[in-house]
């Protein structure tokens, strides 16, 4: 299939697309800005793309200005599905990442796709309304929505937590600044999550709604300790209360029962992998 992905040059769609193309798709990039309709639906109408990955996002939670969550990820996303309405007839897939964010901090334990929303910030209420909005095209165009959780990798921005430790250990500092150590979170692998975009794009679940997630957790202190362990580097963890969230939920993991019915067992990696790619590849 010709595949259009938005946001190929960031961090998501470079595994994206190598996970596409080595199964044979034809990958194109989209060069347009989502905000700038009348250059995307050109762009568009000339690609006729047969299959669509949305990446394309203002994705870090602490981004400076609320507006740009909105402008990018409700109005962008409404913008690229009117100019696929609009001018791909033939695409067959429609693939809109929107992020377990959605779920906010209110809820205990492995979530599932039913599990009521409570976005707790902009970036999360803006994926939240772009869910909302894309139902009114469900009509018209085969478009489904995942919800990854946090996933990480090589090329992530040191804005990100587990890049932000990496770089702590490859650059041998001596003190890192956190939040609460003792909450446990999914820190998944992009590779994961670039090979489950693809076969769910292949098999196009229609109007679903799919966590991306492997249901394994970790606390801070794990991810600290597997770093020392990889690099022989021993760093002082001072905790800010800046960074520590009143009220956070201990445990947060999704429940991936419906991704594997759909998709099956697709391979995963263990955190200790994840990080001894990121620590020894980085600092080769």
């Amino acid at each position: 299939m010709r595949i259009l992905i938005s946001g190929l040059h960031g961090f998501t769609g470079h595994y994206v697309k190598s996970a596409l193309e080595k199964v044979g798709h034809d990958v194109v990039g989209l060069s347009s800005n989502i905000t700038d309709y009348n250059a995307l639906s050109s762009e568009v109408a000339q690609v006729k793309p047969e299959a669509v990955i949305h990446l394309a996002a203002v994705a870090f939670v602490g981004h400076g200005t609320a507006n740009a969550f909105y402008e990018v990820n409700l109005i962008g996303t409404r913008n690229l599905l009117e100019a696929l309405a609009i001018n791909a007839p033939n695409v067959q897939s429609v693939l809109l990442a929107s992020s377990a964010n959605v779920y906010g901090n209110r809820s205990e334990g492995a979530l599932s796709e039913c599990a009521t929303p409570y976005p707790a910030n902009d970036y999360a209420v803006s994926k939240l309304a772009m869910e909302n909005m894309a139902q009114l095209w469900m009509e018209k165009l085969p478009v489904f929505i995942v919800r990854p959780f946090n996933y990480t990798g090589i090329g992530q921005d040191i804005e990100f937590l587990i890049p932000k430790i990496v770089s702590h250990f490859l650059e041998k500092k001596p003190l890192i600044e956190l939040g609460n150590l003792d909450v446990w979170r999914e820190f998944n692998d992009v590779r994961f999550v670039a090979e489950s975009y693809q076969q769910l794009l292949e098999l196009n679940p229609r109007r679903e709604i799919i966590n991306i997630c492997t249901g394994k957790t970790h606390s801070l202190r794990e991810v600290i300790g597997l770093c020392q362990d990889i690099t022989g580097h021993n760093i002082e963890i001072s905790v800010n209360p800046d960074f520590v969230r009143a009220n956070e939920v201990r445990v947060l993991k999704g429940d991936n029962t419906k991704l594997k019915s759909l998709v099956g067992d697709i391979p995963t990696f263990s955190l200790e992998k994840t990080l001894r790619w990121m620590l020894e590849c980085e600092s080769a």
